[in-house]
């Protein structure tokens, strides 16, 4: 970061009085401290962070000074070459009132790398992950999340010790090889055994898991908690009521096949969401519509029953749907697989951590397997007035949250979007200024444009406690 980036840096951190999950702080004052634990939180997390040397969060969050700045460089990198991978920091170094303060940015590394531990203790108690404002040893799940794509571990392959191949020669099963053989020509003249491993079905002459998934009569008997939780709640929160106790107006548990899963999941989604009849004003014909677009909960169930973590560790834990009153939940373990981010979460194609059961299902034509999910349920939400889905992946579970509120749409005047234009990186008062000079007045935009536009949560602050701070610059909210 420059200079002046962490010097408003030091005054954000005064202001709010606090670390955070990107930021740690150390006096340093008296030596160098130990930071291998945050070294590797910060490596691991999306985004990196920052270590701060100089602050004294035990006196009031005043500038301490670190006790020799060049010395400390030294000393934290000796640190950061005991890490596996090596971590790369770069420092910035500036004098403040108080004192020298020395910034360490830790970058995020690339997930094929995760998890970076101290090589000291070793990867299960070395690896470490950001929780607020502390360091949190990962659990020996969490480390084999990163493993299995590293190693390019398949759960969905694991053998199902209890079951024979006679558990998924079922009538599915049946018509899934004659299809197959139409659509895949190359596999016709191949033994059945043969087709059945090579789609992953089998191993070791035994059923795998995606096998007893895909084409088992009844696969919670040998998963119990492979399936599908649903509850439907009478308000915002899991713990409202109905006027009569009710704690769910719905509840139930949908077993099945993968296929199974889905079409139960769907049905119960239906019922306990409410349908409006719209009235066309010119022709006068009548149009169901549902609280949310069905293509939407059909791609949200399919991503969660395709890509949750089938492993050891999550196969006690069932795939979850709550239905609010004012939105819809649906969580499954496994975060996002590999390389994929939030960010980038619809705009890549994304590692598949479950290839051999994506395939099955783009096979009896339940998904395209093109990575079109997620924009499809981006898209049928925006056309359907409704906010953006909410995608979340934290501690080994991936959430996505629709939401039924119809959102007003907002017009803008031809300088409100020349100015969200503008501030797609942020831009102080003056670079404002500079960029209306001779058409308006700053006070002019300040009061008409950039006020009105902060409070419809349309631009942002970069020191939101400091609004009338020298150094705020303002940013547009995407």
């Amino acid at each position: 970061m420059l200079d002046f980036e962490l010097i408003e840096l030091i005054q954000t951190i005064q202001s709010i009085r606090s670390e955070s999950n990107t930021i740690e702080l150390k006096a340093a004052n008296k030596g160098c401290p130990k930071v291998r634990d945050t070294l590797s939180s910060f490596s691991n997390q999306s985004g990196g962070g920052v270590i701060v040397f100089g602050i004294d969060e035990n006196n009031n969050y005043n500038v301490c000074g670190v006790y020799d700045a060049s010395e400390l460089q030294k000393k934290v990198e000796a640190q950061c070459q005991e890490m596996i991978p090596v971590v790369r920091p770069l420092f910035t170094v500036v004098k403040v009132k108080g004192g020298i303060v020395v910034a360490a940015e830790i970058p995020e590394i690339d997930n094929a790398d995760k998890p970076c531990f101290y090589s000291g203790v070793g990867r299960l108690k070395g690896s470490y992950i950001r929780s607020g404002d502390a360091d949190r040893l990962m659990t020996e799940y969490e480390v084999y999340s990163f493993e299995a794509f590293r190693k390019k571990i398949q759960d969905e392959l694991r053998k199902v010790e209890r079951a024979s191949l006679l558990d998924i020669q079922t009538n599915e099963y049946r018509l899934y090889l004659d299809f197959l053989k139409t659509k895949k020509t190359n596999l016709a003249n191949l033994s059945e055994d043969n087709i059945c491993h090579l789609q992953g079905f089998s191993t070791d002459n035994s059923p795998t898991l995606a096998g007893i998934l895909m084409f088992s009569n009844y696969p919670q008997s040998f998963f119990p908690q492979l399936c599908i939780t649903a509850v439907a709640i009478p308000g915002t929160h899991i713990n409202e009521t109905t006027s009569v106790n009710e704690r769910f107006t719905d509840n139930e548990r949908i077993e099945g096949t993968l296929v199974q899963m889905l079409e139960g999941a769907l049905l119960f989604v239906k019922r306990n969401m409410k349908t409006s009849t719209i009235i066309d004003p010119n022709t006068g014909k009548r149009t169901d519509r549902t609280q949310y677009p069905i293509i939407a909960i059909r791609e949200l169930i399919l991503n969660a029953l395709i890509h949750r973590d089938y492993s050891i560790y999550s196969d006690s834990a069932p795939i979850t749907i709550r239905m609010y009153s004012d939105r819809f939940e649906i969580e499954n373990p496994g975060g996002l697989y590999g390389r994929m981010t939030l960010d980038n979460l619809g705009k890549i194609s994304a590692d598949t951590r479950n290839p051999s059961i994506a395939r099955a299902m783009e096979i009896t034509g339940h998904t395209e397997n093109r990575y079109s999910g997620i924009p499809t349920i981006i898209d049928s939400m925006e056309n359907y007035n409704l906010p953006k889905p909410k995608f979340e992946s934290d501690y080994g579970v991936f959430r996505a949250t629709l939401f039924n509120k119809t959102i007003s749409p907002i017009n803008l005047d031809e300088i409100e979007e020349e100015i969200l234009a503008f501030c797609n990186t942020p831009k102080s008062r003056t670079d404002i200024e500079m960029h209306f000079t001779g058409r308006m007045t700053i006070a002019y935009i300040m009061d008409k444009y950039i006020k009105p536009l902060t409070e419809k949560k349309l631009l942002a602050l970069t020191i939101p406690n400091k609004p009338k701070s020298k150094y705020q610059k303002y940013y547009t909210i995407k």
